[in-house]
């Protein structure tokens, strides 16, 4: 018997000023992937938003693309390494120097790679947990000095993901980088209580965008699709979505959680 084809996505979900008068900061916002789809609904949302990527030229042309559509004092960008700690530094400091206030950070910039341990480089397993861990580290640090200066609240979300729950071969690097993304939300959270400020992460699984089809084989793509319940990927924009409930007041009791955005909690 054939199994029948998966059920499409739903219709993309328009905004509803959920977010109207906040300013945002997204890292890895440049492209097609989750960062660029959560800047967008982040806009549709109502906010202001301040987006950063590693890549200067991506991020030059989303920052054009964002401001003709959603209004240039609405956007700005600066490239930013997280794995610098000066650069991290200025693109915070210029979220306030240009919108005022700072109320809302999405750490989406990660690393990824496939190694198998018994090959894996210290270069290599450096570089993934730099990037992924502790530049969300950085992020969140400087997000939660500034938020409790300024004393009006704020939030955090941080991009986990599956791998930090469970196990997939030549993931070591990334699957203990999103572990360690899980467990410095839950004791930042605890921290962050005490000035009004709520750390939350999400955790999807697979969430097509054209970058990662350059990086990944048909096959594991084919496998990791075969996990999921709907029997497809998940939308860029499906996990904004839950990015932009944690970072509204919907969701203003909830802090230190690791919201799957897939069927695969374990």
């Amino acid at each position: 018997m054939t199994a029948p084809p998966p059920p499409p996505p739903p219709a993309y979900v328009p905004g509803h000023a959920l977010l109207a008068g906040r300013t945002a900061v997204v890292t890895a916002a440049a492209g097609a992937g989750i960062g660029g789809a959560t800047a967008r609904r982040l806009l549709e949302e109502g906010a202001r938003i301040v987006v950063s990527d590693a890549h200067a030229r991506r991020l030059k042309e989303s920052e054009a693309e964002l401001a003709a559509e959603f209004g240039a004092d609405r956007v700005a960008a600066l490239p930013c390494d997280v794995t610098d700690e000066t650069q991290v530094a200025a693109l915070f400091d210029l979220a306030v120097e240009r919108h005022g206030r700072l109320d809302i950070v999405v750490n989406n910039a990660g690393l990824g790679g496939t190694a198998d341990l018994v090959d894996m480089t210290d270069e290599q397993w450096d570089k993934v947990l730099d990037v992924t861990l502790n530049g969300t580290f950085r992020c969140t640090r400087a997000a939660l000095r500034r938020m409790k200066a300024a004393g009006d609240g704020g939030v955090v979300v941080n991009n986990a993901s599956v791998v930090g729950w469970r196990a997939q071969r030549g993931q070591a690097h990334y699957a203990a980088a999103k572990a360690g993304v899980m467990a410095l939300t839950r004791c930042a959270a605890l921290e962050a209580a005490a000035y009004g400020v709520r750390v939350n992460a999400v955790s999807p699984s697979l969430a097509m965008h054209p970058h990662l089809v350059k990086v990944t084989t048909p096959e594991l793509l084919e496998e990791l699709t075969s996990r999921e319940a709907f029997g497809r990927f998940a939308e860029p924009w499906e996990v904004a979505n839950v990015i932009v409930f944690l970072a509204s007041g919907y969701s203003s009791y909830m802090t230190g959680e690791v919201l799957s955005v897939s069927s695969q909690h374990p």
